[in-house]
């Protein structure tokens, strides 16, 4: 088992977006990246996320928020460290992707697809890889796999048809 180097913490603005960060967890155990997830509103509780933010030693954030999905720019207008948002899909769900996307001038958030816990660390990944030359080995073993998978399952239904 590799030794993490590296860190993530994962907020969420609400219990109800737990369902979409465990995708992000469960990325992050399989590349063995130390993470930490808590639950933090930018409007609720903002005292506590700023806290949260200033004093966290992650080396990447992933906000993910639904509704006005303000989390990820607050983190990032909190850290100079890379923050990357998930809009939760529901009832105001194109507001939530703008909120993310439609960051001002000098407060860049990345901003991945609705729901996609899964592909936030996977971007965190990445980004950790960079220094990181046994993430970059992982990833492109994982991307391997899905390449493998792809062609396996291309054999299966040239089979059936």
């Amino acid at each position: 088992m590799l030794v993490s180097v590296s860190k993530v913490l994962i907020i969420v603005g609400s219990r109800t977006d737990i369902p979409i960060a465990q995708k992000a967890i469960s990325i992050l155990k399989e590349f063995d990246v130390t993470h930490d997830v808590r639950i933090a509103s930018a409007h609720r509780a903002p005292t506590v996320l700023r806290e949260l933010v200033v004093k966290s030693d992650a080396d990447v954030f992933i906000g993910i928020a639904g509704m006005s999905a303000a989390l990820p720019g607050v983190i990032a207008s909190l850290t100079t460290k890379p923050v990357i948002g998930v809009p939760v899909s529901g009832k105001m769900t194109l507001d939530a992707i703008l909120s993310i996307v439609q960051m001002p001038s000098g407060i860049p958030t990345a901003c991945v697809g609705l729901d996609r816990g899964d592909n936030a660390a996977l971007l965190a990944i990445e980004i950790l890889g960079i220094s990181n030359k046994n993430l970059q080995k992982q990833l492109q073993m994982y991307r391997d796999k899905m390449i493998e998978k792809a062609i396996k399952d291309s054999k299966i239904i040239s089979e059936i048809s």
